[in-house]
């Protein structure tokens, strides 16, 4: 397994190509669930795009070192949205399919407690490994050599608030220099 690293603008851009896939699929959704956290970015752009409604499900399956031991997955115990009642069809995003149990375990939360209301739900991701239990309908890339994904945003599990501090005095000291 070898590792992937994502830049900013590449992971944005992924984003992009993820919504343009759903678009040309012509599916008319009405709901965009993001599953937080790592889908949380993905779900805040397509909603952006679509001028649909977000609604986030809180889930955790990832804890040890680094994050990197899956167990056992755990959700909120409410869906959160601003609109009274989720739509029909729903679009679920997630950054990534890995072992496919957080999109599967979702679906089966959703339908549990939306199911009422749902007619039609439909998962789309940015990368879909080949271990995946769940193939997404809509992913960008294809990862059949499963590597690890070092995402934009993973710096910020390991860096410090005094870090950030530290980091942030020696800009604001460049900017006070810059207005002399």
């Amino acid at each position: 397994m070898s590792d992937l690293y994502v830049s900013w603008s590449e992971y944005n851009r992924k984003i992009e190509q993820l919504a343009v896939k759903v678009y040309q699929s012509g599916w008319d959704f009405n709901q965009i669930v993001c599953i937080a956290k790592g889908g949380l970015r993905v779900g805040d752009l397509l909603c952006r795009l679509y001028k649909k409604p977000l609604a986030i499900v809180a889930a955790s399956s990832y804890t040890g070192p680094e994050n990197r031991v899956r167990g056992e997955i755990r959700f909120a115990q409410h869906l959160t949205m601003t609109s009274e009642k989720l739509g029909s069809r729903v679009l679920l995003v997630d950054d990534l399919a890995d072992s496919g149990v957080s999109l599967q375990e979702c679906v089966k939360w959703l339908q549990q407690y939306y199911g009422q209301e749902i007619e039609e739900i439909r998962t789309g991701v940015l990368w879909c490994k080949a271990c995946s239990i769940l193939i997404p309908d809509y992913y960008v890339d294809y990862l059949p050599d499963n590597p690890w994904i070092h995402q934009p945003f993973e710096r910020y599990e390991d860096l410090t608030l005094a870090e950030l501090a530290a980091q942030h005095e020696g800009l604001a000291s460049a900017s006070e220099g810059d207005r002399v």
